[in-house]
């Protein structure tokens, strides 16, 4: 018999839906039914997510200052709030946790006047809007690399790390083992459908300026919009290189694992799967974020000494061309950047998020969490 039920709320982007999927699997295994909401864009991603059942939920982004547009999303939001709270009356969760994203704010805003215990999970070093926005009607807040202090905030956060799925901790368990001499270099490069365009300009022709010796070691894996994946190809046949390039793998976390280097934007679960399996990286944080929160996590894992970070206005193709050449040629170097990358992981942040949740769906606080062993 199931312990009770959980509805997890998430924005319908593998950013955070990635971290949901972890706590699903950890209170499948304790014995939770486990209910998913969010929006139409999770189909991509959400697949293979370990829910009993997945409702899509009607939200709206509030980014516009067109005063007909705003009227429009608070309409579009209260309707998913009723969608919701319809929901949360049909299978009565026992705790209802968002994970960001606008999809969320209808879920746990229901979830709040039904009186449902709320936990908020924030993946990123800079809390993102919609979050804020729930921040000081939910019961707690955990972090990724949230702070616990004495603010409003800080006083209801518990820094778990952010939950990494099953096959990430699976890949965890690869040692990093450097590339000497002329023996392959496998070199990961993937931005995300926003931030995968600059990649597939400016890494190619960064290639095409090595020395032909460390471009017939290259075996690159490139992640490039749908757009852009042919002539990304090209350029790599053209100069001789082994590569793959999609718009998606659905095996990332072992190429992490097998990459020797890995270059890509620094969004939250990214930079927490690095780190969780141990991999050096250079990190170009996407310059268009909002919060600019991507800076802010590429720094927590450079601090650790296990990546660069690398403001894309910096990285001319020469300029990553230099860097690649010279990491391609210190395997030592590579090899202490794996383990400080390593040294900031936190695998075991899906339990310490499953053990919150399982303390706010039974109405603990989080004082009383904090005075525990957990953390």
């Amino acid at each position: 018999m199931a312990r009770g039920v959980i509805l997890l709320a998430a924005g319908g982007t593998g950013g955070h839906l990635f971290p949901a999927e972890a706590l699903a699997h950890e209170l499948n295994e304790r014995g939770w039914t486990v209910h998913l909401a969010t929006d139409d864009r999770a189909e991509r991603f959400a697949a293979h997510f370990p829910a009993a059942a997945i409702h899509p939920i009607r939200s709206a982004t509030m980014g516009s200052k067109n005063p007909i547009a705003l009227l429009g999303a608070f309409w579009k939001i209260w309707r998913g709030v009723r969608q919701a709270s319809a929901v949360i009356a049909r299978i009565k969760p026992d705790a209802v946790v968002g994970f960001g994203g606008y999809p969320t704010l209808p879920p746990l805003y229901a979830a709040t006047r039904r009186k449902v215990p709320t936990l908020i999970h924030e993946q990123n070093a800079v809390m993102g809007r919609a979050n804020r926005a729930l921040a000081g009607r939910v019961d707690a807040i955990a972090g990724g690399f949230l702070p616990q202090d004495t603010s409003a905030a800080g006083a209801k956060t518990v820094t778990t790390g952010n939950p990494v799925r099953p096959p990430v901790l699976e890949a965890a368990k690869t040692p990093y083992a450097a590339s000497t001499g002329e023996e392959p270099f496998k070199l990961l490069v993937f931005g995300g459908s926003q931030g995968a365009q600059f990649f597939s300009d400016a890494v190619p022709a960064a290639i095409a300026m090595l020395s032909e010796a460390q471009r017939k070691r290259l075996v690159i894996t490139q992640q490039a919009r749908a757009d852009d994946v042919a002539r990304v190809k090209a350029a790599y046949a053209a100069l001789g290189v082994a590569a793959e390039v999609s718009p998606f793998f659905t095996d990332m976390a072992q190429r992490m694992a097998t990459a020797h280097l890995v270059i890509s934007r620094s969004g939250a679960s990214t930079v927490s799967e690095i780190a969780v399996i141990g991999r050096p990286a250079l990190l170009v944080p996407y310059p268009y974020a909002l919060d600019h929160d991507q800076a802010a996590n590429a720094a927590a894992l450079a601090a650790a000494g296990g990546g660069e970070v690398h403001p894309q206005s910096s990285l001319s193709p020469e300029r990553i061309a230099t860097l690649l050449g010279g990491l391609m040629d210190s395997p030592e170097r590579l090899a202490a950047m794996a383990a400080g990358a390593k040294s900031a992981g936190r695998p075991d942040a899906a339990r310490l998020l499953a053990d919150l949740t399982e303390a706010i769906a039974s109405q603990k606080t989080v004082s009383d969490f904090r005075k525990g062993t957990h953390v």
